[in-house]
């Protein structure tokens, strides 16, 4: 229980942080600041909490590491299920917020959520996979018993921050299924809710390729 609770927290802080500095304040701080927002969430909840849960916070990192044997695949559904709760609380107290401003439009529209419209949905595809392949790798490799455990919440923002650069200009950035299904539900759109099964599959699919290649690259070590 105490690692359900460590997900949530986790979660509802990283959509907390990262989709509201999106929603609040990125006419202001650019896709820069959106990016780093969402490294920064990451990085100081790992800290946090991390020690507690193993610091997932997202489906996707608990599905890759499961998928390299190294974490329990009859823990998994428990995790995504806090990780979705937190992210659906993170995103209704942004909501409440954005949707209290008191003068002029209110702060919702897309929400922050994910959607492909400028780029084309194999593009969107495309991108949420490798990024999410990159990022869960660099997790894994953090993470790992031969890395330097104090910096891995370092490297891990750090990773966050940089597939956001690359990846908020076609489709707001996933690489998380909690965070796209919360911004999804809240948006007063229905395009996010219509296109979210692809940033549902895939996030899990990158995380999958990710967690073979680190199992393979594992393997060749252990034979060395």
């Amino acid at each position: 229980m105490k690692k359900l609770i460590a997900e949530f927290f986790g979660t509802f802080v990283l959509v907390f942080i990262g989709c509201g500095a999106a929603v609040m304040a990125g006419q202001y701080i650019g896709f820069a600041g959106i990016a780093l927002a969402f490294g920064l969430a990451v990085m100081v909840m790992i800290y946090a909490v991390g020690h507690i849960s193993g610091g997932h916070f997202n489906p996707a990192v608990t599905v890759g590491l499961a998928t390299c044997g190294r974490f329990g695949w009859r823990e998994v559904l428990p995790y995504i299920a806090a990780q979705l709760a937190g992210a659906v609380c993170g995103a209704l107290v942004l909501y409440l917020i954005a949707t209290g401003k008191a003068y002029g439009a209110n702060n919702v529209g897309l929400f922050a959520a994910n959607t492909w419209s400028v780029y084309t949905m194999s593009a969107a595809l495309f991108i949420e996979v490798v990024l999410t392949a990159i990022f869960v790798l660099v997790v894994l490799g953090a993470t790992s018993k031969n890395a330097d455990g104090k910096f891995a919440g370092v490297a891990i923002g750090l990773a966050l921050t940089a597939v956001h650069l690359v990846g908020i200009p076609v489709t707001n950035m996933s690489v998380n299924p909690a965070r796209s299904t919360s911004q999804a539900i809240f948006a007063t759109s229905s395009l996010p809710m219509e296109q979210l099964w692809l940033f549902l599959i895939a996030p899990i699919a990158g995380a999958i390729i990710a967690g073979l290649i680190w199992k393979y690259l594992s393997n060749m070590k252990t034979k060395k």
